[in-house]
């Protein structure tokens, strides 16, 4: 029973990243008016268990010092953000969001760049 309720509360907090992730997407789109904030995706939303915390995943295909002010200024509108998506959402609490840059592209890109670096030296 034990192990059922963890594949429920699993399955919920997937639901709840999946929502967070299209809500804050659209927040940004439509609310956010920080110049600041340039070309950014929303890739991921990894809530906790326990609701408190959520880690929202940012994609930029911007320069690194554009990427930082971006990051800079997401962290600067996490209150803002989270009191409309606790306007948009029936949640009992809305989690603390942080935001981190979602890494995964550029380490795509470099693990292709190896893979064919690796294919001419043969």
């Amino acid at each position: 029973m034990e192990g059922l309720r963890v594949m429920e509360n699993y399955k919920r907090t997937d639901r709840l990243g999946d929502q967070f992730r299209m809500e804050i997407a659209d927040i940004l789109l439509k609310k956010i008016q920080d110049p600041r904030i340039g070309f950014a995706t929303v890739t991921s939303v990894e809530i906790s268990v326990d609701l408190r915390h959520a880690k929202v995943f940012v994609s930029s295909l911007e320069e690194p010092a554009a990427k930082e002010r971006t990051l800079k200024a997401l962290k600067q509108a996490a209150g803002f953000i989270r009191s409309e998506l606790g306007k948009r959402l029936k949640l009992r609490r809305i989690p603390e969001l942080v935001f981190y840059q979602d890494q995964s592209l550029e380490k795509a890109a470099h693990l292709y760049e190896v893979i064919e670096g690796l294919g001419k030296e043969s």
